[in-house]
């Protein structure tokens, strides 16, 4: 029987394809279960008056590995599972704040492809990921490579 929800192997992605993800919005809860997991607890995040009278950036401020979080659990569901192996390699750039209530997608770049010298049936592949919210503005970009299984093995 056919299962359904498997992720991309490394044949379904050649350099230049394109894709997106589906929409996240971030909430409170997000916020204060990610923080208080971490103890991130820096001002920023747990303080309203602080934030209110001494940040320069206002509103309910979300840290950005909490964003590349969510907009890594967006891939998974849709495009890793059962076929990405390993990452190895995460180069990432924050480029706009991220608030509560932002609804975030992804869009991805394949970079890279090319076949493991060293294990047989996996690929590498380098993306180009960049996290969009809702008004188009781009919160982060980050490049990541992955051990992605080949459907077939290369000798």
């Amino acid at each position: 029987m056919e299962i359904v929800g498997l992720g991309f192997h490394f044949e379904d992605l050649p350099v230049g394809r394109k894709f997106r993800s589906i929409g996240r919005t971030i909430t409170e809860p997000d916020l204060v279960n990610y923080v208080n997991s971490l103890g991130l607890v820096e001002v920023l995040f747990t303080n309203a008056e602080f934030r209110d009278k001494e940040s320069d950036i206002k509103g309910r401020l979300v840290p950005g590995f909490l964003a590349q979080g969510m907009a890594e659990g967006l891939l998974i569901q849709a495009t890793m599972q059962h076929t990405a192996y390993a990452l190895l390699e995460v180069h990432m750039k924050m480029e706009n704040a991220c608030f509560v209530g932002d609804t975030i997608h992804v869009e991805v770049e394949i970079l890279e492809a090319r076949l493991s010298s060293s294990r047989p049936g996996r690929g590498i592949v380098r993306s180009r990921n960049r996290v969009v919210r809702q008004d188009g503005t781009v919160i982060l970009t980050y490049t990541p490579v992955r051990m992605v299984k080949c459907r077939k093995v290369n000798l």
